[in-house]
């Protein structure tokens, strides 16, 4: 029998998973068949893992081949739900173009093209007053019906009132602003104080700009460093200094070595996206560590990112990549480890995390339960992996996490599991010092949100929702370990 505090545990970890899909349901029921469907791919997305989570709780274990099949029909599901969803989606988009094309035809509006934008006083806006007469002409009753304009920055908040679906609006405004006037501007599609949409635009020398080449120097130091510390971190793993002893330089260098392996697949994962996108991304700025190689690495936006589904894309393909590269480590170490192994790991080892105890009681069994467990080398790189991905997925900041939630949800939300995520770090690092060092490193390098993009209007789809959800709960399984209690009745340690 579980202790009522390891039941407590269990109780409140099912109420948040029922809690956050109730919550799904509660915002797409509103939307009717469309909203259901894409609540449906988030219910099959996540159901494998709660499933798997919630049975090993219970003490009832599913082999590899379980969970391969598990994944594999959820997929299924996912991708069969997402056809139909397309389907649907057209004919609601159809609908949706006919009706406001006869709202607008019929609005009495539309003779009175004259009061698109009011009068202002052009001394009062920075903008020369030809650009904000050409500015003022792409707007229409078929787009965006501006009614009043305002200086704001070195250029204009545009008011008024949205005709059409957002995406499709931003892309006829930003053709035709570029049409007249080139690459002097930059169209922003934002949301008021009172949530209407607002068109800003601000002249193009506010870009991101390149890196510097004192900057590239500097990312090219920690690169450098990195690399140092991870074959460091190999050799401490196996239980001598490298600093001290570097003649044992080729003794550490293979576990060094896939330490950086799943270092450049997640900046590869970024990069890939990036690059389908047309975005610059700058260097990346590695942040070495001696306890497990590097923390990850800083990566900053060099180009305007057309929407927040571009930035949750380019966001997730980091740690999806490095967390797939990881997991696959780790499970060929676990299939391959035998008496005899490279590496003697106490079992308690194993209680450090709920995803990786998980895993290796599936694949080990009993094998767990000795005071010394025999691991494969890839066990170790895969589990440092997968910690590495979790960490810079926390919900925070410019990390990969605080980045996918402002995507999915926005910039009010991303700043509010900010400061959570900052204090729930304060609170854990009165006893580990790891989450003190993140603190810092978010406080100081990494609290600020990004930058909107051009279209902060439109929402990426239920299905990036998902995806993102599937990730955030990846990393707290990932970082969160396993009591004492649990672990002992499960049969870990």
């Amino acid at each position: 029998m579980f202790t009522l505090s390891e039941t407590s545990i269990l109780t409140a970890i099912l109420l948040v998973a029922l809690g956050i899909l109730g919550w799904g349901f509660y915002r797409a029921r509103p939307l009717g068949k469309l909203g259901i469907l894409a609540w449906l791919q988030s219910v099959v997305l996540m159901t494998p893992w709660l499933l798997f989570f919630g049975l090993f709780a219970a003490g009832i274990y599913i082999n590899i081949a379980g969970i391969l099949f598990l994944l594999v029909a959820s997929t299924g599901l996912y991708i069969l739900l997402g056809r139909q969803l397309r389907a649907s989606g057209q004919d609601a988009i159809l609908k949706q173009r006919a009706t406001e094309r006869l709202a607008a035809d019929s609005s009495p509006e539309t003779n009175a093209p004259q009061l698109a934008v009011s009068e202002v006083k052009p001394e009062i806006l920075p903008l020369p007053e030809d650009d904000l007469n050409t500015i003022k002409g792409i707007f229409g009753i078929d787009t965006f019906f501006a009614i009043e304009t305002i200086a704001y920055q070195d250029g204009a908040i545009f008011k008024g009132n949205l005709r059409g679906e957002p995406e499709e609006v931003h892309n006829r405004l930003t053709a035709r602003l570029r049409q007249r006037l080139g690459e002097q501007y930059r169209l922003f599609f934002v949301e008021n104080t009172d949530g209407k949409p607002v068109v800003i635009v601000l002249p193009s020398r506010n870009d991101p700009r390149p890196m510097l080449l004192s900057q590239k120097v500097f990312a090219a130091v920690l690169l450098l460093a990195t690399i140092a510390t991870n074959i460091e971190a190999a050799s401490l793993l196996l239980n001598f200094d490298l600093f001290a002893n570097p003649g044992r330089f080729t003794e550490a260098l293979p576990i060094g070595a896939g330490i950086f392996t799943i270092l450049v697949a997640h900046e590869i994962g970024h990069w890939i996206l990036a690059q389908r996108y047309q975005i610059r991304l700058s260097w990346p700025f590695f942040l070495p560590s001696v306890q497990i190689g590097s923390f990850g690495a800083i990566t900053r936006f060099e180009s305007l990112l057309p929407n927040r589904k571009v930035l949750f894309d380019i966001a997730l393909a980091g740690p999806a990549v490095g967390g797939i590269v990881s997991l696959l480590m780790l499970v060929t170490g676990l299939l391959l480890s035998h008496s005899g192994s490279l590496f003697q790991l106490p079992n308690q080892f194993f209680q450090g995390s709920i995803l990786v105890g998980s895993l290796a009681r599936v694949v080990l069994g009993s094998a767990l339960q000795s005071p010394l467990v025999n691991v494969h080398p890839l066990v170790v790189i895969g589990w440092l992996g997968l910690v590495i991905n979790a960490l810079n997925l926390m919900p925070a900041g410019q990390l990969d996490g605080g980045r996918i939630v402002q995507a999915i949800y926005g910039r009010k939300t991303a700043g509010r599991t900010t400061i959570a995520t900052l204090i729930l770090l304060a609170l854990v690092s009165l006893g580990n010092s790891l989450a003190m060092y993140w603190a810092i490193v978010i406080f100081f390098l990494q609290r600020d949100q990004e930058r909107p993009s051009l279209n902060e209007v439109t929402e990426p789809d239920d299905a990036r929702a998902a995806l993102g959800l599937l990730a955030l709960f990846l990393m707290i399984t990932t970082l969160l370990p396993l009591t004492p209690g649990l672990a002992g009745r499960l049969g870990i340690g």
